[in-house]
């Protein structure tokens, strides 16, 4: 998977001057478009159209120096319909406008070339298993919520606070399968994982039974499922324990990610401070 992954981040060097389609690095990389971006994200730690602007102007950079051709033929090479287009994005990078830099030999910043590898840090093992599920529906309450990477996520944490025992009380009635309980929901993430970008979260329950008046329901199609397990420091070992997933579990295994939701069943200790986390993570099956 990783040697693909760098064929396709060779393909980006290759065509920065030109249009370049995610879905034609998914087919160099041999795995879906959404899976591709997931995992660049995942081991990368920025959005794929990020890093494809920042080589693309980090190469722009180097030829407004160069003062071979003209600041618009620079432009326009790169992608941008206008100079002023063009300008805004290379300050906004490098902090000087391009004919200012072209002018006094500004100092610019660069973006480097990507490429991944895996790093074996140790001798843990990951505990997970495949499970395949019927259709199924998400129940309890709703909120749009930007990404948060580390830390507690702010706006959750005061969603949950908001939900009154009476309503928790009928969402965990509810509860009819795996994962049991109250569980977290994430569903419609932005396909670049950018902080900041925003999701729906559902605080509810798994369940067959329709959602009672008042409230909010997610319809799960059926789908295979890889479950992961993991127990330690709230809340930073469930952020780690998604990072994994990607950057670990994902490149040697014969499974890629799939459109939907992810769920996250979290049982904390009586301080608050530790946390044993189940995740579901939506799997299909590699065919190469």
């Amino acid at each position: 998977m990783l040697e693909r992954l760098n064929q396709a981040m060779e393909h980006i060097e290759s065509h920065l001057d030109q249009q370049i389609d995610v879905a034609e690095l998914a087919r160099v990389a041999l795995t879906s478009e959404y899976h591709f971006r997931r995992m660049f994200s995942a081991l990368s730690g920025m959005p794929l159209s990020d890093y494809i602007r920042r080589r693309r102007l980090t190469v722009a950079g180097a030829e407004v120096l160069a003062a071979d051709r003209t600041l618009l033929d620079v432009a326009i090479r790169y992608g941008y319909g206008s100079g002023e287009a063009f300008a805004r994005a290379f300050r906004a990078m490098h902090g000087v406008g391009p004919g200012e830099a072209r002018r006094t030999g500004a100092v610019l910043h660069s973006q480097p070339r990507m490429s991944f590898r895996l790093v074996v840090e140790g001798g843990s093992s990951m505990r997970y298993r495949i499970q395949d599920k019927d259709e199924f529906r998400v129940v309890g309450r709703k909120a749009r919520v930007p990404l948060v990477h580390e830390g507690v996520n702010p706006a959750i944490a005061d969603f949950v606070r908001g939900i009154g025992p009476e309503t928790l009380e009928r969402v965990t009635a509810l509860s009819d399968q795996q994962p049991e309980g109250v569980v977290g929901v994430s569903d419609r993430i932005d396909p670049s994982r950018a902080e900041g970008t925003e999701l729906d979260y559902y605080h509810g329950v798994v369940t067959r039974a329709e959602a009672p008046a008042g409230l909010d329901v997610l319809r799960v199609p059926a789908g295979t499922w890889a479950v992961f397990e993991n127990t330690g420091p709230f809340p930073h070992a469930l952020q780690y324990l998604w990072r994994d997933v990607f950057t670990q579990w994902f490149p040697s295994n014969p499974y890629r990610s799939r459109p939907g939701p992810e769920i996250l069943r979290v049982r904390l200790s009586e301080d608050g401070k530790r946390a044993d986390a189940e995740l579901w993570v939506p799997v299909e099956r590699t065919t190469a």
